[in-house]
């Protein structure tokens, strides 16, 4: 029994001499650890506590007081000392010198048009708004059935202002026009086309006008006035053609609808149409009759003016 007694006495002497031993380490949220530093990193240190417990204390959970204890040790100074904060008039004192530095100059302020003018870039945009401007002028000339050359001349002179001044006046046509000079159409025609002429404008307002597929046999054989359709009373476009002039897609056509031909008007000229052989969104490609030959061309839409169907021999 003695000998049990002085066992425990033993183990508990020796775990009071341990603990009076041990170092405690404050920490930064005001608690403390107490225990011996078993492991030391680049992270932190590994303490052993009196219960014979392990934890892990990472460098920056230490206080200041804490970081200064451990730099008593030489073996754990290299690791500890980049986290202690060296007082005021231990810190290094550093100049801090400026150095003038290039800056861009600004350009002086001039007005908007003058700005576009002195640069490479403002030049371009204004060639292209100028160029732009003479293309629209082109494409009102056609929907407005006037001389391209007038329209376009109008719009170099007078650059945005003209073409809008053309587009809201009405289209020419009808009696007391100037035709298009024969010179001028010819030059402008190719294969197979005739010259343009200006007919005589039909009484205003939306026409419709019934196909030839809807015709009986002896009104179409008859030589009868053509029927007339024109740029603002109709819209030139894919489904017109489809649903206006059926027979004329096709190679052969029947008996009623096969001595009618069509006149397709351009700034260009005048196409006397035997068949449409392609159509597409934006143009379509006709038959025209060049001598004994036959000759394909394409017309787009926007330039189409007046279309006529009419009989041969009319």
């Amino acid at each position: 029994m003695r000998k049990i007694l002085g066992i425990v006495f033993g183990f508990w002497l020796g775990g009071l001499l341990l603990a009076a031993g041990a170092d405690t380490f404050q920490l930064t949220d005001g608690t403390s650890v107490a225990g011996d530093v078993v492991k030391y990193d680049d992270n932190g240190v590994l303490i052993r506590t009196p219960d014979d417990a392990y934890t892990n204390v990472t460098w920056t959970m230490f206080s200041q007081g804490a970081l200064k204890q451990l730099e008593q040790n030489p073996k754990i100074r290299p690791f500890v000392r980049p986290f202690i904060i060296p007082p005021a008039q231990q810190r290094p004192k550093e100049q801090i010198t400026i150095q003038e530095v290039s800056r861009l100059e600004e350009p002086p302020k001039t007005p908007l048009f003058a700005a576009l003018f002195s640069s490479s870039v403002g030049l371009v945009v204004m060639f292209l708004i100028y160029g732009a401007n003479l293309y629209a002028a082109m494409e009102i000339a056609v929907f407005r059935a006037r001389p391209i050359g007038m329209v376009m001349g109008v719009a170099a002179v007078l650059p945005v202002l003209g073409p809008v001044i053309f587009l809201s006046m009405p289209s020419l046509s009808g009696p007391g026009v100037e035709p298009v000079a024969e010179a001028e159409a010819e030059t402008m025609a190719g294969p197979g086309v005739t010259p343009v002429t200006t007919p005589a404008q039909p009484p205003a307002g939306i026409h419709i006008a019934s196909s030839s597929w809807q015709q009986t046999p002896s009104t179409t054989t008859e030589k009868s006035a053509p029927q007339i359709y024109r740029r603002g009373q109709f819209m030139f476009n894919r489904r017109f053609f489809e649903t206006k002039f059926p027979a004329f897609f096709s190679q052969i056509r029947r008996e009623a609808d096969r001595d009618t031909v069509l006149l397709v008007k351009t700034p260009r000229g005048q196409y006397e149409t035997q068949r449409i052989t392609r159509i597409a969104a934006n143009d379509m490609h006709i038959e025209v009759a060049h001598g004994e030959a036959r000759q394909e061309v394409m017309v787009p839409y926007g330039e189409i003016q007046e279309i006529h169907l009419k009989h041969k021999d009319t």
